[in-house]
């Protein structure tokens, strides 16, 4: 059993025909359309298509204007380009520990960690689950520090009524073929911010900064752009995008499906007294990962559990990493694992269970049969 697999039907395919016989397929109309679609149901201003959610927080850190010298917050728990977004572009991530009942940042050691190079905070909704935006906003705000939302698993997801993606001052999602949403590849930048996303329409096409002066009035077919800006080709194609409105038009029933499978997983496992199940919060939780803990035990007992369940051909992956433990940034910045220890303590005890469009009853019912057979080994 796979941990997840994409929903494609002929809506996709009636939407990709639509591309291929317009004869456009790089960057175009149906990425307009696609954009517009992500936009409006994040409820912000602008939303900008490009080839990853890695690109996409790339160009935020890139618009923001943040350089060597600054410092960026970080969870510890949370996939590797959450940081590397502020290593691209020669700024230092500083790590701050998440809450365990969450997966996200602990506001409470947010304070903490700022200093007099602070330029920005990501603040990641893992998993789906909305990180607590109050506070960090509360926090951020009378500082002047920026906000970046890494929204790569919250497509649809919302907090306190209001979509992610334009509470902070840009928002960065995903369409990997893990996300509720897939383009194959692709990633997708939001804004309320008029300047902010005109840097990044331009630093994601080669820095192209409109028509010269003298050909705005009167533009010709074969008018050239300027290019004031050193930028980057990280577009996504029209053929992408119409396999994300096919997606986009699907966003509620897949939302509906998982969150009533993941409901259907917390009862399951609500007798299961050596897993803690994720924490449904006050907001729009939308399960992109159903991720456990298992409570005692560490790494050795997880792993053994996991190996029951891949013997049994049913795949499942830690939650992510704890990133200060991972070679690059624990070496350059002299990090210790128990610097971190609740990201260390999710990434050695979290499960990742399937969960997937179209998944049965006795498919949920055989993975918890499989988890709890691994917990009495």
């Amino acid at each position: 059993m796979q941990i997840t697999r994409p929903l494609f039907d002929e809506d996709e395919i009636r939407s990709l025909h639509r591309c291929l016989d317009s004869g456009w397929v790089t960057q175009g109309p149906l990425t307009g359309e696609f954009e517009r679609s992500v936009a409006q149901r994040h409820r912000v201003k602008h939303a900008l298509a490009t080839t990853s959610c890695t690109s996409a927080l790339h160009l935020a850190a890139i618009a923001l204007d943040l350089k060597a010298g600054d410092e960026v917050i970080v969870p510890a728990f949370t996939w590797i380009t959450s940081a590397n977004c502020a290593e691209y572009v020669g700024a230092r991530p500083v790590f701050v520990d998440v809450d365990a009942a969450t997966f996200n940042l602990d506001p409470r050691q947010i304070e903490a960690a700022i200093g007099p190079r602070t330029r920005a905070i990501v603040a990641v909704h893992l998993f789906g689950l909305p990180a607590p935006m109050k506070p960090i906003l509360e926090i951020a705000r009378p500082r002047r520090i920026s906000v970046i939302e890494d929204a790569a698993c919250a497509i649809g997801s919302s907090y306190a009524g209001q979509p992610v993606g334009g509470l902070g001052d840009l928002g960065c999602f995903s369409f990997h073929p893990r996300k509720i949403v897939t383009t194959g590849e692709g990633g997708m930048v939001t804004t309320n911010d008029d300047a902010l996303a005109a840097r990044i329409a331009s630093f994601r096409n080669h820095g192209a900064t409109g028509l010269r002066q003298a050909e705005r009035d009167n533009p010709r077919p074969y008018s050239m752009a300027t290019f004031d800006n050193l930028g980057y080709n990280l577009r996504l194609s029209d053929i992408q995008a119409a396999v994300g409105i096919a997606q986009m038009n699907k966003l509620d029933r897949l939302l509906a499906e998982r969150r009533a499978k993941a409901l259907r997983y917390l009862r399951l496992l609500a007798g299961v007294g050596d897993v803690v199940s994720p924490a449904a919060g006050e907001q729009g939780h939308t399960y992109q990962s159903f991720v456990i803990l298992v409570r005692e035990g560490g790494r050795t007992r997880r792993n053994r559990i996991m190996d029951h369940m891949q013997q049994l051909d049913i795949q499942t992956r830690p939650g992510t990493h704890a990133v200060h433990r991972l070679g690059y940034y624990a070496v350059k910045y002299g990090l210790r694992p128990e610097q971190f220890p609740v990201a260390s303590l999710c990434e050695d005890t979290s499960i990742t269970l399937p969960l997937f469009p179209g998944m049965t009853d006795a498919e949920q019912d055989l993975v918890v049969e499989s988890l709890v057979e691994g917990l009495r080994l």
